[in-house]
C-alpha cells in the first residue's frame, strides 16, 4: 500500500477550508443535477426510445441504488488508501461516463450506462461529507453541511428544471454531454486542493475493525435511530420528487418546459436557507428542527394530493424542499459524530442508506401511483407525519454538542 500523508486541520487556514467547501458544493450540485435531470424526461425518453413509461422510470433507481451500494466500499477504502485518490478518481469517472451515456440507443443501454456511472462516481459526495467531519468540530459542522446538502437539493431542482428546459434545444443526449463539459473545471479545482482531502484520515485497521465499527454504528440507540431516519426520509423525498414530472403532466398537462418551471422552487430553500439552518442547528441543537422538517415535508405532500391551482402546487413543491433541508443535513451532522476515527465508514453507511432510500422511494412511489396520485401522496404524507411525531421523543436529547 502506498504511503498517505495525513495533515491536521490545524495546518489548514479557514480560507482554504471555505474554498474547498465551495468546490465540493459545486461538484455535489453537478452530481445531483445529472442524477435528477432525467426524472421529468421520463415520458419523453419513453417515447424516443420506444419503451413503456414504467420501464423508462427505472433509470432513476438504476442510478441511485448502485450509487448507494458502492458507497459501502468507498468509505472503508478511503480510510485505508486515502480520500484524495478516491475522490479524484470518482470525479474523473463522472466526467467520462456521463457524456458516454449519450451513446445509448435503447432504454436498456441507458440503464446500463446509469449503473456504470453510479458505481464509478459514487465516492465524491460521501467522502466529501466525511471530510467535513475532519475539517470542523461538531459544533461548527451545521453550516458547511448545509452548503453541501443545499447543493444536493439545488442540483435536484436545477436538474429537473434545466434538463426539461434544455432538452427541446439540445436533445437529451446533448444534456448529458453538457454536464460532462461543465464538470471539467470542477475536477481542476478539486485537484488544486487535493492536499486537504486526506486531513484527519485514519489509514490502519483490519476487517474485524470494519465489522466492529458497523455493529457499533447500528447498535440500538443514537446511531440506529439516526440511520433509520436517514433511510425513511430519503424514501419519502425521492419517492415524491421523482414522480412530480409525471404529476404535472397528468394534473396540468404541462410539457417539458412547464414541468421544469413548476419544479424550480425545489432548490431555493437549500440555496438560500441551507447554511442558515445549519447555523441554527449548531447553536440550538437538532431536537426540534428535525421533527419540524419532517412535519413540513409531510404537509407539503398532502397539500399536493387535491387538485390545486398550478401556482399553489409549485409553492407546495418549494415547501417540500424546505422539509428536506431541515432534516437530511442535520441527520448527517449527527452521523459525523458517530464514526470516531472512522468517519469515512460512518458517512459511507449514511450515504448508502440515503441513496438506497432514494432509489427505493422512486420504485415504491411509482408502484403507488397505480392507485392514483391522490392516494399515493396521502399515503406518503401520512407516513412522513408519523415519523415526525415519533421524532419528538426520539431526538429530544439532540441538544447542541461541543
Amino acid at each position: 500500500m502506498m504511503q498517505i500523508t495525513v495533515r491536521s486541520p490545524s495546518n489548514t487556514s479557514s480560507w482554504e477550508r471555505e474554498r474547498l467547501i465551495r468546490s465540493l458544493a459545486a461538484a455535489t450540485f453537478l452530481v445531483f443535477f445529472q442524477a435528477y435531470m432525467v426524472a421529468p424526461l421520463i415520458p419523453r425518453l419513453a417515447a424516443v426510445l420506444g419503451a413503456p413509461v414504467t420501464t423508462t422510470g427505472l433509470i432513476v433507481p438504476a442510478y441511485l441504488i448502485p450509487y448507494g451500494l458502492a458507497t459501502l466500499a468507498y468509505g472503508p477504502l478511503a480510510d485505508r488508501f486515502g480520500r484524495a485518490r478516491l475522490m479524484l478518481g470518482s470525479l474523473v469517472a463522472f466526467v467520462v461516463l456521463v457524456p458516454l451515456t449519450a451513446l445509448a440507443r435503447s432504454v436498456w443501454a441507458l440503464l446500463a450506462w446509469r449503473i456504470a456511472t453510479a458505481l464509478g462516481a459514487s465516492g465524491l459526495v460521501p467522502l466529501g461529507l466525511a471530510l467535513i467531519g475532519a475539517l470542523y468540530p461538531y459544533a461548527e459542522r451545521g453550516r458547511p453541511l448545509g452548503w453541501l446538502f443545499g447543493a444536493m437539493a439545488g442540483g435536484m431542482a436545477a436538474g429537473s428544471t434545466l434538463g426539461a428546459v434544455l432538452e427541446p434545444t439540445l436533445g437529451w443526449r446533448g444534456v448529458f454531454l453538457a454536464v460532462g463539459a461543465l464538470t471539467l473545471p470542477e475536477a481542476g479545482l478539486l485537484f488544486r486542493d487535493r492536499h486537504m482531502l486526506d486531513i484527519g484520515l485514519r489509514t490502519d485497521g483490519t476487517l474485524r475493525d470494519l465489522v466492529t465499527t458497523y455493529r457499533t454504528l447500528l447498535a440500538p440507540g443514537r446511531g440506529l435511530r439516526t440511520y433509520a431516519y436517514v433511510f425513511t426520509n430519503a424514501i419519502f423525498h425521492s419517492g415524491v420528487f421523482t414522480w412530480l414530472g409525471l404529476y404535472f403532466v397528468r394534473r396540468y398537462g404541462l410539457g417539458e418546459v412547464g414541468i421544469g418551471l413548476a419544479l424550480l422552487g425545489y432548490g431555493i430553500p437549500g440555496f438560500v436557507l441551507g447554511p442558515i439552518i445549519g447555523r441554527a442547528a449548531d447553536r440550538w441543537g437538532r431536537r426540534w428542527l428535525v421533527p419540524a422538517g419532517l412535519a413540513i415535508a409531510a404537509t407539503a405532500a398532502m397539500l399536493l394530493a387535491p387538485r390545486l391551482p398550478l401556482i399553489a402546487a409549485a409553492i407546495a413543491v418549494t415547501v417540500l424542499s424546505l422539509g428536506y433541508d431541515m432534516t437530511q443535513p442535520l441527520l448527517a451532522g449527527i452521523v459525523t459524530s458517530l464514526g470516531g476515527s472512522r468517519g469515512g465508514q460512518a458517512m459511507g453507511l449514511n450515504v448508502f442508506l440515503l441513496f438506497t432510500g432514494f432509489g427505493l422511494g422512486s420504485l415504491i412511489f411509482g408502484a403507488a401511483v397505480g392507485l392514483g396520485f391522490t392516494s399515493a401522496l396521502v399515503l406518503f404524507g401520512a407516513l412522513e407525519l408519523l415519523t415526525a411525531v415519533l421524532a419528538v421523543p426520539l431526538f429530544r436529547d439532540e441538544h447542541r454538542r461541543l
